[in-house]
């Protein structure tokens, strides 16, 4: 057997490859991407044979798997927590189903959070949708947990769900390489309307049917909790904890000199939580703390009095679980004194934004100052940075930018009034994801918007993972590609335009010829395509006109430049109270020349600020 040093995703992946998974599906999304990715390394590097596909939204990849289920295949779907909100209604329906061969659904949660609107702990929803949920403590876990989720799944037909977080996904520890497990099976999809197609009539029976496979489920000594015994020091006192918060228990136990004195239990599976062990911590402790991220799916399970953690406030209710909040935790619940506070307040880092050359920002630059008073509905990517440049308003979830647009128009025109100009903006992958029934409302309910989609031909913010307007699937093999603007054209629109996102002037234009669309008689929703390749992808490299740019003598100091258009290029030059071009930052896209009021930005190779 080898090992080798994996990403948590990474070895999630390894798991799914070795389980003999048949098809696996995705949307990216942080901390989830790089599952996916891992599942098409270790199928090349094992000669195993899957359908491996990013799917359009999470929802259509949960369907897409779980259909393969229903034939006796194995499947995975994998996303991030808010992932799972997009999901919801088939993954509640399919707990009442069943599946047939094993369905594993990885939800990677974001404590903190660290790149997430939201820090809802995916435990609580397993619970809300009665299916048993997984946590892993460390990558290697992560991985032994796949195998367990595919066995429980099949033996009880139900799917089953792997929580892991941000610092299992992201940590990385030695982790056994197995050979793939080759599953041979052949499709064979057996009707049963009463089960597949089941009827309110039917779901009564299937609903108590769910309830007793959780009976079963929780009765399994497979899920028992792990137990580390103290040596009576601490008596009748216990610590219960799962995921990465046991792992940052067990590190803080040690520094406080304190393992092997408390029995500590690791819950590997928060729900159902074994009746066995809710019996075991009811009769032999009189103090009890329960550490988990992020809600009290535990907690609420003992449901016990003498329990101290987040119903008590002694856990705090929000935030990541890190070893020093632990280590506070600890102290007081074991009446310590606490450890002294770290000195300081760390230094505020340089607020995010869009990379040097972004065509977004010249996208976002045109909007704002054409319409200094419209209102900007954003959606959610990279291109939400458009905040720092006054064109970002709101951001709610994928795909709201363009309903909320439609919302905002038709709240101002029933008032009578002249209305603002509402410019919505969205991603390429973004509208493929849930743009388009968007869209197809805005349209249909007479809605006089302007939609900006801002096409950089990938996925950028969770990794450039491949839109289906590419043509190409997650394995880099040929697909079929499906263009943005004849979804568009589809959904009604009369007012379609492309631009250039790096030709300012051009897109200024477009721009107001669409303001005076949406105002006109048979006006309706505009739309424009705003395309820029990412300067990050290594398939688009450099903006299309490469122009080296300097600032002149000109420049009076004014700082537009750097308030306004934002760019990490454009440093402040102390010493000379003026702007200056870091030339080893500079993408040579050359739209700062459109944001200097006094034109002191020039072509030219200059010094490096």
């Amino acid at each position: 057997m080898t090992h080798r040093v994996l990403m948590g995703n990474e070895a999630i992946g390894r798991g799914i490859v070795e389980c003999g998974c048949s098809v696996a599906t995705s949307y990216p999304g942080t901390p989830a991407s790089e599952i996916l990715e891992s599942v098409v390394t270790f199928c090349k590097e094992t000669g195993s044979r899957m359908h491996i596909e990013w799917s359009v939204n999470e929802k259509v990849a949960y369907e897409v798997a779980l259909a393969a289920s229903y034939t006796g295949k194995r499947a995975a779907v994998a996303m991030k927590q808010v992932g799972l909100n997009v999901a919801s209604d088939p993954f509640m329906r399919s707990a009442y189903l069943g599946v047939k061969g094993g369905f594993l659904l990885v939800s990677a949660d974001d404590p903190g959070p660290h790149s997430s609107q939201t820090e809802q702990d995916s435990r609580f929803f397993a619970m809300f949708a009665k299916i048993p949920v997984l946590d892993p403590s460390s990558p290697r876990e992560a991985k032994e947990m796949v195998r367990l989720a595919f066995e429980l799944s099949e033996e009880y037909e139900i799917p089953v769900m792997l929580r892991p977080t941000t610092r299992v996904c992201h940590a990385r520890q030695a982790v056994p390489l197995l050979e793939p497990e080759r599953v041979a099976r052949t499709a064979r999809f057996e009707k049963d309307p009463k089960r597949w197609c089941a009827t309110p009539r039917f779901v009564t029976e299937l609903h108590r049917g769910l309830t007793a496979k959780l009976v079963r489920i929780s009765a399994d000594p497979r899920l028992v909790p792990a137990f580390f015994p103290g040596d009576d020091t601490v008596p009748r006192t216990a610590i219960v904890a799962s995921g990465v918060a046991f792992a940052h228990t067990l590190d803080v136990l040690d520094e406080m000199e304190l393992s092997g004195r408390v029995d500590c239990y690791q819950v590997k599976v928060p729900y159902p939580l074994p009746t066995e062990f809710i019996e075991r911590i009811d009769s032999g402790y009189d103090r009890i703390v329960v550490i988990e991220e992020t809600y009290p799916v535990i907690e609420m399970q003992l449901a016990d009095r003498r329990i101290v953690g987040r119903g008590s406030k002694l856990v705090p209710n929000e935030g990541e679980l890190t070893p020093e909040v632990i280590r506070g935790v600890l102290a007081r619940f074991l009446g310590l004194a606490p450890a002294p506070a770290a000195g300081g307040s760390p230094e505020p880092g340089a607020r995010p934004t869009l990379c040097a050359g972004c065509g977004h920002r010249a996208a976002y630059y045109a909007i704002s100052q054409t319409f200094p008073r419209g209102i900007f509905p954003g959606d959610i990517g990279c291109y939400t940075l458009g905040i720092n440049l006054g064109a970002v308003d709101t951001v709610h979830c994928m795909g709201a930018g363009i309903s909320q647009a439609a919302g905002f128009y038709h709240a101002y025109a029933q008032d009578g009034a002249d209305f603002p100009t509402v410019v919505a903006t969205i991603g390429d992958s973004t509208f493929f994801h849930s743009g388009i029934p968007a869209l197809v409302n805005a349209v249909s309910q007479n809605a006089r918007i302007i939609v900006v989609i801002l096409d950089n031909a990938t996925t950028a913010m969770t990794g450039h993972q491949p839109t289906p307007q590419l043509g190409t699937t997650a394995s880099g093999e040929p697909g079929r590609p499906v263009f943005i603007r004849d979804l568009v054209r589809a959904s009604g629109v009369s007012f379609l335009r492309e631009v250039d996102a790096y030709d300012v002037q051009a897109m200024t234009g477009i721009l107001r010829e669409a303001d005076r669309y949406c105002r006109g008689g048979d006006g309706g929703v505009a739309v424009i395509i705003a395309s820029s390749p990412c300067v990050l992808a290594a398939e688009s490299g450099a903006p299309q006109t490469v122009q080296a740019v300097r600032i002149s003598e000109e420049c009076t100091g004014c700082r537009e430049c750097l308030d306004m258009f934002e760019c990490p290029a454009i440093v402040w030059d102390e010493g000379a109270s003026r702007a200056g071009i870091s030339q080893g930052a500079c993408n040579r896209c050359g739209v700062c020349v459109s944001a200097c009021p006094t034109q002191a930005i020039v072509m030219g190779q200059g010094e490096s600020a």
